[in-house]
């Protein structure tokens, strides 16, 4: 399965797979939309979870961030790079980026991947079946020991954000965070 995943990604021209990327966070969030018409029984529950004037935000989402951008740094330099392996896909969504792109490209799949997770599934589901199910559909990881139980962590970890904070803003600033700074620096790497 892995191979097949890797085989087709290889395929792909860099604007396919940007398009594919595109279409999923489309996706997650029309999943969002239609979850969110079933789940809450009013518009304004959701709403209150987008806490705008909150220092946690920046407090507590950067500093989120900043942990784990240190500590995915420090094991990129002590493991095999065979461990941080995804079948390359990170590699060529971010090379092939332009720098505001990567920022666009963070700032969308932060945005619908929280929302979804945290704003809906996780309010209705709770932080274990959330994360488990992040963990699952980030798929390309589900072939890599340490990518999963790397994947699985984080979003326990910002699960917890979101169940401390009650607000979605924090969690997608922490997530923008983190991918547009790993993205950064795959693209920077030679």
């Amino acid at each position: 399965m892995k191979n097949k995943q890797a085989e087709i990604i290889k395929k792909l021209s860099d604007k396919e797979l940007h398009i594919n990327l595109l279409f999923t966070q489309v996706i997650l969030l029309t999943i969002s939309v239609i979850l969110g018409v079933i789940l809450f029984k009013e518009a304004a529950s959701f709403i209150d979870l987008f806490q705008i004037r909150d220092w946690n935000i920046i407090t507590v989402g950067g500093t989120a961030a900043i942990v784990v951008i240190g500590w995915d740094l420090f094991m990129m330099r002590i493991l095999p790079e065979s461990y941080q392996d995804d079948g390359g896909v990170n590699e060529r969504i971010f090379k092939s980026l332009s720098y505001p792109m990567i920022f666009l490209v963070a700032l969308l799949v932060a945005v619908s991947e929280e929302i979804l997770f945290r704003g809906v599934i996780q309010t209705h589901l709770g932080l274990f079946w959330t994360s488990l199910i992040f963990a699952l559909v980030h798929y390309r990881y589900l072939f890599n020991w340490y990518l999963f139980v790397n994947i699985t962590v984080l979003s326990f970890f910002i699960g917890i954000l979101f169940e401390v904070t009650n607000n979605l803003l924090v969690t997608i600033f922490a997530h923008f965070l983190i991918d547009s700074i790993l993205g950064i620096i795959v693209k920077s790497k030679k």
